[in-house]
């Protein structure tokens, strides 16, 4: 920010909490025409500036999470809280890593963020109509709840379907709480008007997903698991998990399943430490299918035990 020369203890590192500046009511009215939407918490503005000398800047990033703790007020049923959103300049909304906490018989939503932000907490609860009775039932409604996974229309999920390269990006930048970011897409096949591009760019900015040998991306070629498990070890990363396993540590974990040797040795580290780490697993068959298509269902799952593991819902 200042330099390289500048100590840290040489900084100082203000925290600002107040109500937002901008007028929010037209976005809040928006988010209410859904009748499954309310506000618990109203909107509170977090800022963090750091000033050395006579030079002020607002930090917008940080290089791990955050934590903002919010009361919920007394009369708020803790039990209908669903998530923390951020509500970004242009009245866009996201997800951000929230999980209910009880401090000395008080209930507070611990926030977690990597940005500063306008935050609030919300309830908004989510059914897809054909993810009743699905194995992964409870999942899929949790990250369509908290505005992590999206739709296919009509209030259904399709849990069984492929998803796309696309579709994970978005679900892995959403879970993550990060804001899509715009600019240059460094990748053919994605034009910054596709619905895609923030989400794929953010991937990137962020390591979790990278293009071929040939520059291109292909957002709507379906992704395979051993792919996932991949973005997963990247992710936990920055969740602040244990991602690093050695080939001879993947080798000896891998080594129980049936199907281990048809995993690409460019995955093996990354589809060990989503193992070692509870967050994927194998099919009920004893396989990891590495290059079979992941469902959207399983996508749902494996990013919401990813956010669990972590401790950021």
């Amino acid at each position: 920010l200042f330099g390289g020369n500048v100590k840290p203890e040489e900084i100082k590192i203000r925290i600002e909490i107040s109500k937002p500046a901008v007028d929010l009511s037209g976005v809040f009215r928006r988010l209410g025409m859904d009748e499954t939407f309310a506000i618990v918490v109203p909107p509170i503005e977090f800022k963090v500036t750091a000033t050395f000398g006579d030079k002020t800047v607002v930090v917008s990033r940080f290089n791990a999470y955050v934590e903002r703790t919010i009361a919920i007020p007394e009369d708020a049923d803790p039990g209908k809280i669903t998530t923390g959103i951020a509500v970004e300049p242009d009245g866009k909304v996201r997800h951000v890593p929230t999980r209910v906490v009880v401090i000395d018989g008080r209930h507070y939503a611990k926030i977690r963020s990597l940005t500063n932000s306008i935050y609030a907490v919300v309830w908004h609860p989510l059914a897809f109509r054909d993810a009743a009775g699905h194995w992964a039932e409870e999942a899929v409604n949790d990250m369509g709840s908290r505005m992590v996974a999206s739709g296919v229309g009509n209030g259904n999920f399709a849990p069984d379907l492929p998803i796309t390269r696309a579709e994970f990006a978005a679900i892995i930048v959403r879970g993550l709480g990060l804001s899509p970011e715009d600019g240059t897409v460094p990748f053919t096949g994605v034009r910054s008007g596709d619905w895609y591009a923030g989400v794929v760019r953010t991937a990137y900015e962020y390591g979790l997903m990278k293009g071929y040998e040939d520059g291109a991306f292909r957002p709507a070629e379906r992704i395979t698991r051993e792919q996932a498990m991949v973005i997963i070890a990247r992710a936990m990363a920055i969740t602040g998990l244990t991602a690093d396993v050695s080939p001879e540590e993947a080798d000896k974990m891998l080594a129980s399943f049936a199907d281990a040797a048809g995993v690409s040795s460019w995955a093996k580290s990354g589809v060990a430490a989503g193992i070692q780490a509870g967050i994927v697993s194998g099919r009920d068959d004893g396989r990891i299918a590495p290059g079979d298509s992941i469902t959207r269902a399983e996508a749902a799952v494996i990013v919401r035990r990813l956010l669990q593991k972590s401790g950021l819902i």
